[in-house]
């Protein structure tokens, strides 16, 4: 099942709440007394994944669980170390699976000893998976949309992605966005522009570089916002009389192809916000989006406590496991 990215939650008696992970979606299946788990696109992704081969011993034949692999280290989802696992070498995913292992967080039945239970609601689904599922690590579940809107504020903290919401009364439906909606948390950052990407020289800008100051007063780049045509004399106007000559690259090469992009840097003086959905690798995942100017603040007021939020006390991904 897929989901619908909608912007707030859904209300009703219908609906299950979960936390949304950031890792791979993995199917976990004992079809004929040997483990293997697929990735979304069917792709076999154990080999990747060799430290959850124990949970053989604990999924019957003719079973199979939905649910995501994650890593995490030092209580935070870490999507990073989740990509180098992608990796050719067996010795080298050998030595990761034992210094940075997996977990496989299951938060769906869809057999059980040959039952089929994915037919069924995800009301009967979800008790299903809880009795007999019980020795595997479960997403947890809400049908209180309050705790559910706690989560999506708090959760943010420890790397997870959203909230996905559910429809009860609705069985598995594979390959269907049909009563599955996720939302995640509306994130704004102020980060102070530092250069600039040419759509054409001199006279047309594609995007911003962003960065934020470090504690020893150095400037880290973090990423981009592009530019849209209907704001580009008024970001032109602010931006091009920064311009100074080039000093050093802030940008990494056009991921896109097609060749790179010329930039140039420009005087830190100017401060935007922008919208963005994740950080990875200390970069914003995605391109972000340009808000609004902020004049009234200085830019070194602009640091990576603007990406990084306070974690509650206490609160580890093995915590909200229950653990």
């Amino acid at each position: 099942m897929e989901a619908d990215l909608v912007r707030e939650l859904p209300t009703g008696d219908e609906w299950q709440y979960e936390p949304k992970w950031d890792g791979f979606r993995g199917l976990l299946e004992n079809g004929t007394g040997e483990l293997r788990l697929w990735s979304r696109n069917a792709r076999p992704l154990l080999r990747y994944f060799p430290e959850l081969r124990p949970l053989e011993k604990l999924l019957p034949p003719l079973s199979a669980l939905d649910g995501e692999i994650v890593i995490e280290r030092d209580g935070v989802l870490d999507f990073d170390a989740m990509q180098t696992r992608l990796h050719p070498a067996e010795s080298r995913i050998n030595r990761l699976s034992a210094e940075i292992p997996a977990r496989f967080i299951a938060f769906d039945v869809l057999v059980w000893k040959g039952e089929e239970v994915w037919r069924e609601p995800l009301s009967k689904r979800r008790v299903k998976l809880e009795r007999s599922a019980k020795r595997f690590e479960l997403s947890p579940a809400t049908c209180d949309r309050v705790e559910a809107l706690d989560w999506l504020e708090r959760f943010e903290a420890i790397g997870l992605d959203g909230v996905v919401a559910k429809r009860r009364d609705l069985a598995y439906l594979p390959g269907s966005r049909d009563g599955v909606a996720k939302v995640k948390p509306e994130k704004t950052a102020d980060c102070v522009v530092v250069g600039v990407r040419w759509k054409s020289k001199p006279d047309r800008i594609a995007t911003l570089l962003l960065g934020l100051y470090r504690e020893d007063g150095e400037i880290d780049y973090v990423g981009s916002a592009a530019v849209a045509p209907a704001r580009h004399a008024e970001v032109a106007a602010r931006v091009m009389p920064l311009l100074e000559a080039p000093k050093r690259r802030f940008s990494e090469p056009n991921r896109w192809g097609g060749g790179e992009l010329e930039e140039s840097p420009v005087r830190p003086e100017v401060v935007v916000e922008v919208r963005y959905d994740k950080v990875q690798s200390n970069r914003f995942r995605h391109g972000t989006k340009l808000v609004r100017f902020r004049d009234d603040k200085d830019p070194r007021q602009c640091t990576w406590l603007e990406l990084r939020p306070a974690r509650p006390t206490g609160m580890t991904v093995a915590s909200i496991l229950g653990q």
